[in-house]
């Protein structure tokens, strides 16, 4: 079936929905740093602890990462529009002036993200011009406070809510 819309027309309509956004980084086979900011992700499974992120196949910076097997996902705060901006642009030294740690498996946590999600590459699957890749959770880390980085309509801003929460009261939104 043909579409009845240009992909402007679609591209706008999915601005309509907020994202945060994220760093997916790690280092390549070579050990070097690779990574890419991606507004595509979310939580796919609790049990087993999976993650999915859509990621274009025309990422040389994906095509860096996935032979390793590996990554790992930093979840940006708001005030981190910066590292979201040096990680969307192409070129060799995205990295520069980001403040970053490597961890024992090779993946890159970005400092000051409200959370870093460690994994492993489950499954990568071609859909459209992006692959779908599912990520295991290996490891984690997440601040107490913050608010998050958010993607909407083509520009950043934050979420005008109650971040912190007691986890007794967002269990029952999980």
């Amino acid at each position: 079936m043909r579409e009845r819309f240009d992909g402007r027309a679609f591209r706008d309509a999915l601005g309509r929905f907020a994202s945060g956004v994220t760093v997916i980084a790690g280092l390549d086979a070579a050990g070097d740093p690779a990574g890419l900011a991606c507004q595509s992700f979310a939580s796919l499974s609790l049990d087993p602890p999976l993650v999915l992120a859509c990621i274009a196949r025309t990422s040389t910076s994906w095509a860096r990462l996935l032979p390793t097997g590996r990554f790992s996902v930093s979840i940006l705060a708001d005030d981190q529009k910066d590292v979201c901006a040096a990680l969307g642009r192409p070129g060799p030294d995205k990295f520069a002036g980001v403040p970053l740690a490597v961890t024992r498996d090779g993946g890159i946590r970005i400092e000051g993200a409200l959370a870093h999600l460690d994994c492993t590459v489950d499954e990568a699957v071609a859909a459209g011009d992006h692959d779908i890749v599912v990520g295991r959770v290996t490891d984690l880390r997440a601040r107490g406070t913050g608010r998050p980085l958010l993607f909407y309509r083509s520009g950043f801003g934050t979420g005008n809510f109650a971040p912190d929460a007691p986890a007794e009261v967002l269990s029952d939104w999980l």
